[in-house]
């Protein structure tokens, strides 16, 4: 029987506060994948030794380490994402990064864009509507438009902006609200590295972690729509 990782239940965390083999095995959850997958954890972690993912993981970790301060005595952090997003491509040597965005944040693309372009890299930026296509063009029936079914609804186009970037090699693509399925679709066929700047979520101003506090919001995660 496979035995899932269920990390997210676990109490003791071990894994953070000593090192795998100073950590007795009896002490793990049954659920442990350092339990029951040590082999392939220990396999994991010889792949960071390779090239490329060492020009990632390093870089990443020292950007990591230098997003917090101590101020006055307290160790805070000190960078928002789109500054750790800055330095960690500079510290990678990126020239060219893509911005792939939903046409509801063009506003906050626009300004990510020209703050990347002031720090000095050279940025292409694309879309989702990009390739004027109908939804039903694509496979989707007219009656999961959002509009009028009759009419031309423009559909999003992860791949034409995966391609796009792809065919000015950018460096380093960043995703600015594409929506859950389309930032999937983007990444699977982005030849550049992926990293998000900011998640679509509309009803909660595109910061979903509210509605894991909010009691308001609980009804709706739980209510069993129709799929």
């Amino acid at each position: 029987m496979t035995i899932y990782p269920q990390c997210a239940k676990c109490l003791s965390v071990y894994c953070s506060r000593m090192p795998l083999e100073e950590i007795s095995k009896e002490l793990l959850p049954d659920f442990c994948p350092m339990k029951t997958n040590e082999e392939k954890v220990k396999s994991a972690i010889e792949k960071y030794g390779e090239d490329d993912v060492k020009k990632i993981y390093v870089p990443a970790t020292i950007t990591e380490k230098e997003a917090y301060e101590y101020v006055r005595g307290a160790l805070i952090a000190v960078r928002p994402r789109i500054k750790e997003i800055i330095e960690f491509g500079k510290f990678v040597h990126a020239k060219k990064l893509g911005v792939a965005f939903c046409a509801g944040l063009h506003d906050e693309a626009a300004k990510v864009v020209t703050i990347l372009e002031k720090a000095g890299f050279t940025v292409a930026s694309v879309r989702c509507k990009c390739g004027a296509v109908d939804k039903t063009k694509l496979n989707v029936a007219e009656e999961y438009k959002i509009g009028d079914p009759s009419k031309f609804e423009a559909a999003c186009n992860p791949i034409v902006q995966a391609q796009l970037m792809n065919n000015v090699g950018t460096d380093i693509n960043i995703i600015v609200g594409l929506r859950v399925g389309h930032d999937m679709l983007f990444t699977m066929n982005s030849k550049a590295p992926v990293t998000t700047l900011i998640v679509k979520d509309r009803l909660l101003g595109y910061n979903p972690v509210i509605a894991l506090y909010s009691g308001y919001h609980k009804d709706i995660i739980e209510s069993q729509e129709k799929t």
